[in-house]
């Protein structure tokens, strides 16, 4: 069973919390977050929101192959978010509010294909999901064990504390919004990606950068090693935007 902290009141977790709340609604907060899940033992965390007809992934990382999260989140988008037993339960919650539901990877719940694809091949023992939903948002913060932790639990206070930070985070407004899965990227990596989105050439984002073109071939495959994606349509497909 994987360690957890031993109380909420630890010095450590606590100021990772605070460094969560003092990020929130900046691009830092991504990664503050993560390092914050990383210490509970997890192997894989995701956030995804839900409207009526789609999903969005708001962050992903497998805590063991960073590209593996990134391939299972745009799996889950492509239509089998619909069949997440969970996917009912976040439509009709509650704002201001949060239901926590521990899922193991035999759920009768679950189709055979749905449990194969996102638990059985990846190495998932389970997950532990937090529903939450905001005047907004509603969102699932899904916290996966590896195989031989999936009896892992964590304190209920601190599973909701996780959702409400992902709901303070993503609700606040923000002037330039900035594509989620992005927020992990160095300055750099993000400007190239940022430049690729708006379909401007290696050239231009180059000239904009004030650096050579050769740098943003680098940059460019830094980004997309980090967020486990290979292409520009992969890149699109990933932020939500037209290509």
């Amino acid at each position: 069973m994987t360690d957890t902290p031993e109380t909420l009141s630890s010095p450590a977790l606590l100021a990772q919390i605070d460094a969560c709340l003092a990020l929130s609604g900046s691009d830092g907060w991504a990664l503050a977050f993560i390092d914050l899940v990383a210490a509970t033992g997890a192997a894989q965390v995701m956030i995804f929101s839900y409207a009526a007809d789609h999903a969005n992934c708001l962050l992903s990382r497998n805590f063991r192959a960073k590209a593996l999260g990134t391939r299972l989140a745009r799996d889950y988008l492509e239509g089998w978010y619909r069949q997440d037993p969970l996917y009912p339960r976040v439509m009709a919650a509650e704002p201001g509010k949060t239901g926590i539901v521990a899922q193991g990877a035999s759920s009768e719940a679950m189709s055979a294909d749905y449990r194969a694809r996102f638990f059985g091949d990846p190495g998932l023992g389970g997950k532990t999901a937090v529903i939450v939903a905001g005047q907004r948002l509603r969102l699932i913060v899904n916290l996966y064990w590896a195989e031989r932790d999936e009896d892992a639990t964590l304190p209920e206070p601190l599973l909701s504390l996780l959702a409400r930070l992902a709901l303070l985070h993503f609700e606040t407004p923000a002037e330039n919004a900035l594509p989620a899965p992005l927020a992990v990227l160095s300055e750099r990596e993000r400007a190239v990606c940022l430049g690729i989105l708006s379909g401007r050439k290696a050239e231009q984002i180059a000239a904009d950068l004030d650096i050579a073109p050769s740098s943003v071939v680098t940059y460019r495959a830094r980004a997309y090693a980090k967020l486990g994606i290979s292409s520009r349509g992969a890149l699109f497909a990933i932020c939500g935007a037209g290509s």
